[in-house]
């Protein structure tokens, strides 16, 4: 361990005890499959790995959710029930050091989902408020639940969904998808034997075919991607490439994702923009306005909390609620990394091993950002 103990730190645990959130300490050493298998790619791509004398993979710990919800499973303890922690975190990065600290809290199993969220933004505000004091702070939130209902309510077929879902938080990624679903790239004519199987999607039977043209060549097909794997992605490409969303349904997607607006006037820009697009978001709609009071509840200002339909955080586990904290106001535009960020995964702790659906919420900070503000700031 490296890395300097932040000197704001007695007064983020002060904070977190008067917010009801239990301190836990997790091990540094993690088993590496849930990350690699529900984290996202910017982050998959980002860790440590190592192997036990047993040959399990392992990973130094490259954030708190997935361990403190591993943990709490393994602790069987009852919920609701808030944690908190500080602690290091250890990635490969573009700027900055690869080991440096995060702090946050996770609330699992309140079942009060929109309160949960507004207090999840309402303790990152505060912790920041608290560091930062006097620098103005920019909330940016998201919703995964709305992007998903507007997907569906569009009739897009669900390997389509799954793709933007997973571009979604990345402008990038999104864009291609986008361009993709507008204009399908034509690939290269497969072999006969395999675009036969292709078409009918005889996943099994392209499975064996793949098999046997690797054992032909050489290869093993426990070695890479199994023929299975390339099988089942050779037919969500066919699948992909036979869909053309209609002008009308892809100017309504291109409409919802320019959605820009201040948070209190964000229910009446989904209304207005599902009524004008003759769709209907059910749930997801009702709950985001329930959250949109839960957070003027907190006492918050809605003039520094902004919503945009195109935000999303890279992290694959994410269902709801996403948002990020930066240091400038709106109107200046905020910093260009976040100090915080956070959201709702509710199926993550059932994919994790919880024999009940647990919901949870929660945040992190980066710690090495904070102290550079204050640095700056002095």
């Amino acid at each position: 361990m490296t890395s300097r103990y932040p000197t704001i730190a007695p007064d983020l645990l002060a904070l977190f005890s008067a917010r009801g959130a239990n301190p836990v300490d997790v091990a540094v050493l993690q088993p590496a499959d849930p990350f690699l298998d529900m984290a996202g790619e910017d982050l998959r791509r980002r860790i440590f790995l190592t192997e036990s004398e047993t040959g399990a993979s392992l990973c130094l710990r490259p954030e708190f959710t997935i361990p403190v919800c591993l943990d709490h499973i393994a602790s069987q303890a009852g919920t609701p029930r808030r944690y908190s922690y500080l602690g290091e975190v250890f990635r490969q990065r573009r700027e900055g050091g690869n080991e440096f600290f995060q702090a946050g809290i996770e609330d699992l199993g309140d079942r009060d989902a929109p309160a949960a969220d507004a207090r999840s933004i309402a303790d990152a505000h505060a912790l920041l408020a608290l560091a930062l004091p006097g620098v103005p702070l920019t909330v940016t939130l998201g919703d995964q639940s709305i992007f998903e209902a507007v997907m569906a309510a569009l009739g897009l077929p669900r390997g389509w969904r799954m793709r933007l879902a997973r571009a979604f938080g990345s402008a990038d990624q999104l864009a291609a998808a986008l361009a993709d679903l507008a204009n399908p790239p034509k690939n290269g004519a497969l072999p006969e034997p395999v675009a036969v199987l292709v078409a009918d999607g005889d996943l099994d039977g392209l499975a064996a075919h793949i098999a046997a043209g690797m054992t032909e060549a050489g290869l093993s097909p426990t070695a890479g991607r199994t023929p299975q794997d390339i099988a089942r992605r050779l037919v969500e490409k066919a699948e992909l490439r036979s869909v053309r969303l209609s002008s009308e349904a892809f100017e309504a997607l291109k409409s919802f994702l320019a959605i820009h607006v201040q948070l209190d006037a964000a229910a009446a820009a989904l209304e207005g923009f599902a009524g004008s697009a003759g769709l209907s978001l059910g749930s997801a709609l009702a709950n985001f306005s329930e959250r949109v009071d839960a957070v003027a509840a907190q006492g918050l200002s809605p003039a520094a909390i902004r919503y945009d339909a195109a935000f999303g955080r890279p992290l694959d586990y994410y269902t709801g609620l996403v948002f990020e904290i930066s240091a400038g106001s709106p109107s200046s535009g905020p910093s260009a990394r976040p100090l915080a960020g956070g959201g709702r995964y509710d199926r993550l702790l059932t994919l994790l091993g919880a024999r009940d659906r647990i919901p949870g919420v929660g945040f992190s900070v980066w710690l090495d950002r904070i102290e550079a503000l204050r640095g700056e700031a002095a």
